[in-house]
């Protein structure tokens, strides 16, 4: 299973990075080939000061060795060997009228000393985080994912949808990063799903992505932009590096596991403010976004 999945997301890298630079039109992703002491390596893919991406990163990665004692204690076992891979991608636009989007797939198999398969799963999702508020874009999103899950489960979208607005919530500011999506984690063999099942689950969202996004990365692109959108998307940036640093379980997995810092913090954006007591006025459109990222809505 490790084989095909690495196998499957080296393709879906290749097919991401594409597409963006067709979108893009001028910049080109900057590959490193990078390995890690312990076990494994990566492929770090990231684009920078593009006509449309100001940053972003599609990062592939494979790493193995002995589960470090920090990850021991976290997943509750001692002595045991691990093998995670998995694509990350984060892509911030310049222009506030498009969405930042994230997304993650992983694998994950445990070992015991004699090599022994003790535990497995897949992980994963995407989630939209706008600066602006087009309800179209995130019924758009929300549908795409919505297809992708019910052709495996009727009930993964409501499910996965709903932990995703658990998870990417800004508990030290009482609200959400973005619009959410799918989250999706421990995916195990069990009843009803197998682990090739779960692959198909996990590889058919993964190939929604580029449907799920690049429609509105078109449709906004364009759009002019004042100063003052400009300032307000780097306010809410300022919130999603709050998110990455503090509550994000793949940023601190990578800490821990002595991951490569460069690809670890590839998501974040290259421009952020933070004001001091910043509010926005009452009735704004900027007043409209925060009040649907305080109460998370059912957008499908």
């Amino acid at each position: 299973m490790k084989d095909i999945f690495y196998q499957y997301i080296e393709t879906l890298q290749n097919t991401i990075t594409s597409k963006l630079e067709e979108i893009d039109g001028e910049a080109k992703f900057q590959e490193d080939l990078w390995k890690r002491p312990e076990g494994g390596g990566g492929r770090t893919r990231v684009i920078e000061n593009g006509k449309v991406f100001e940053k972003g990163g599609v990062n592939i990665s494979k790493v193995h060795g002995a589960l470090p004692k920090s990850m021991q204690t976290y997943f509750g076992v001692d002595d045991a060997d691990f093998f995670a891979c998995g694509l990350s991608l984060v892509l911030h636009p310049k222009n506030p009228m498009v969405p930042t989007v994230h997304a993650n797939w992983r694998y994950f198999e445990m070992y015991d000393k004699t090599g022994k398969i003790v535990d497995q799963w897949f992980g994963g999702g995407q989630d939209l985080t706008p600066y602006y508020l087009f309800e179209k874009d995130a019924v758009h999103f929300h549908s795409t994912c919505k297809k992708a899950c019910d052709a495996h489960h009727p009930e993964f979208y409501s499910r996965y949808k709903k932990r995703c607005d658990e998870y990417f919530w800004n508990t030290h500011r009482n609200e959400a990063r973005g619009l959410g999506g799918l989250f999706f984690d421990y995916c195990k063999a069990n009843e009803q799903m197998n682990m090739k099942d779960w692959f198909n689950f996990v590889s058919e969202v993964g190939n929604s992505f580029l449907e799920a996004y690049i429609p509105i990365v078109i449709k906004r692109l364009d759009i002019d932009f004042t100063p003052l959108q400009r300032d307000w998307q780097e306010i809410r940036r300022g919130r999603y590096v709050e998110f990455n640093l503090v509550h994000d379980k793949g940023t601190l997995f990578g800490l821990r596991t002595n991951g490569r810092i460069e690809s670890i913090l590839m998501s974040l954006p290259p421009h952020v403010q933070w004001r001091y007591d910043h509010h926005p006025e009452e009735g704004s459109a900027e007043h409209k976004l925060i009040e649907v990222l305080q109460n998370p809505k059912d957008w499908v």
